[in-house]
């Protein structure tokens, strides 16, 4: 990248040349979690997708980076400031799906797109659908379908399930139960951003069940594996990728070997695309990504894609752009149902140790093609 301001505010300003055949300049508004809990998740969605900008290799998108700190009324601060101060054309970067709810309805009503890195509620992929928003990653549901799945094909009879009690939280046990065939054991909500689960263990403990579905992202996976693995309970976890992604693997260590996991992405998809930017991230970052980057990665990909072919004032064409979804994407096969929400494979990944680094390889497929549930109560 030509040019990056990082400042000891919360705001960061990143600015990149890339080449589009528009003439005009594009202001991106990236929301992202760069503090908290949270902060290793937005730090790697803002590497994915500059790396991105930064390979492209030409000029006028302008990237303003700011932190929600994972606080909705701070995210909504933000994003008035970026759409009304700021006149960003595109917004872009929320984790957290309370968040996303909280600035994207309103991003669109005030005409602007919205590209989203992560979070995919329910709620926007269905009747609070809009042309202007594009999720980029997944409907929020779909690795927990994958997930519910898995536990059919794994001979689970009796599963206890457990996530946040937030949007994504609701969306990913919803997901579960929809492919799921077997009994649920118990159904739990735990407090948002909770680092103590001994009473979820114990309710684990006591229900007789021959699995343990969770999606507890960032920080709150990290306690509550490591909280499992002493308490020695025994019983196999499967999850999310959410919940085994490259940052939460190297805190938890050996605690997380051999545990499933469904995901969109995995370093070792044999494509191309993949094998290009798992080389390039490493030797930009010094890490391995994660499917945060990845999906960071392909949505600033998708972006310079539409803007070689119209540029964003020229809103229908833009939309059009958008929609045709001609890039690369690291996962492979990559379209966009009516909706505007990825048609995709989930795959099931088990965690391994190479060398001294825990990471995810693939060993399945638990759907083909997988849209969406909600795409039916979209009227667009």
């Amino acid at each position: 990248m030509n040019k990056m301001l990082l400042g000891l505010t919360t705001a960061v300003s990143l600015i990149a040349s890339v080449a589009v055949s528009a003439a005009e300049p594009v202001k991106v508004g990236m929301i992202t979690t760069l503090s908290g809990g949270g902060a290793a998740i937005g730090l790697d969605t803002r590497d994915g997708f500059m790396l991105a900008i930064k390979q492209s290799g030409a000029k006028d998108i302008e990237v303003i980076v700011e932190d929600d700190a994972l606080k909705p009324d701070l995210a909504v601060q933000l994003a008035d400031k970026l759409i009304q101060s700021d006149k960003v054309d595109i917004m872009t970067g929320i984790i957290w799906s309370n968040l996303a709810m909280a600035v994207v309805p309103s991003t669109v009503a005030q005409g602007k797109f919205y590209l989203s890195t992560n979070a995919a509620p329910s709620a926007l992929a269905g009747a609070g659908c809009n042309p202007n928003y594009f999720s980029v990653s997944y409907q929020n549901d779909n690795l927990h379908e994958g997930a519910g799945e898995y536990a059919n094909t794994a001979g689970m009879k009796k599963v206890f399930i457990m996530a946040p009690n937030y949007p994504a939280g609701k969306d990913s046990l919803a997901g579960f139960k929809r492919f799921y065939k077997g009994e649920i054991a118990n159904e739990v909500y735990t407090e948002l951003g909770a680092t103590d689960y001994a009473n979820e263990i114990a309710q684990i403990r006591a229900s007789g069940a021959d699995g343990v579905f969770f999606f507890l992202p960032g920080g709150m996976g990290i306690a509550f594996m490591k909280q499992y693995a002493g308490a020695g309970v025994g019983v196999p976890l499967i999850g999310p990728a959410f919940s085994f992604d490259q940052n939460i693997l190297q805190a938890v260590g050996d605690a997380a070997l051999g545990v499933k996991n469904t995901s969109t992405w995995s370093k070792d998809l044999d494509n191309q695309a993949n094998k290009d930017f798992v080389a390039a991230y490493q030797a930009e970052y010094n890490r391995l990504p994660s499917i945060y980057a990845a999906q960071g990665y392909d949505t600033a990909s998708l972006l310079i894609s539409a803007l070689a072919v119209a540029p964003v004032s020229d809103q229908d064409a833009f939309r059009k752009a958008l929609e045709a979804a001609d890039f690369k994407s690291v996962r492979g096969k990559f379209s966009f149902g009516p909706n505007h929400h990825p048609i995709q494979d989930i795959h099931v990944r088990e965690v391994i140790k190479e060398g001294d680094i825990y990471t995810n390889k693939l060993v399945g497929t638990a759907l083909t093609d997988r849209a969406d549930a909600y795409a039916a109560d979209c009227k667009m």
